[in-house]
């Protein structure tokens, strides 16, 4: 969501529907969420306590449906505890609700109270993905107005 490419976009192809899809969206996601998952092993390391963490990375970024199953009991493993990585985790598999709906007033009701409550979550990785989708709003919601018809995942 480069300021430089946006405006390449807006110049070259005026009249041309502009979409932010689900890959580029979720894979700004997982990074954050990795992001808060390498700090939090680190943290947990460092106060000497359980390394429930380790080796845990793709059992917190694949897809549920996708998990091996020493993945899935790792993930429930982990599911247990209080951890920033877990709510974390929480508020990316919440944010996948969003690709259910078809109406982009309702995609974008969704998008907004699931920004509010990224916001208020206290992690700043997810905070900052969260404001880079406020940010770009109109651009997420042109997904829904081209019926989910076309994806910029290739570019």
């Amino acid at each position: 969501m480069w300021q430089g490419y946006l405006k390449v976009i807006r110049k070259k192809a005026a009249g041309a529907l502009h979409i932010l899809d689900r890959f580029h969206l979720v894979a700004n996601l997982n990074k954050a969420l990795d992001e808060i998952r390498a700090h939090e092993v680190k943290a947990l390391k460092a106060k000497g306590l359980e390394p429930v963490l380790k080796r845990s990375r793709w059992c917190l970024l694949k897809r549920p449906a996708n998990l091996t199953e020493t993945q899935a009991e790792k993930l429930a493993a982990i599911l247990r505890y209080n951890l920033k990585s877990v709510r974390g985790y929480l508020l990316t598999q919440q944010f996948q609700l969003l690709w259910d709906y078809r109406s982009p007033a309702w995609a974008g009701k969704f998008l907004d109270q699931w920004i509010t409550r990224a916001l208020r979550s206290r992690l700043e990785p997810i905070q900052r993905a969260a404001r880079t989708f406020r940010a770009h709003r109109e651009l997420i919601l042109n997904y829904f107005r081209a019926q989910k018809r076309f994806s910029a995942g290739i570019v």
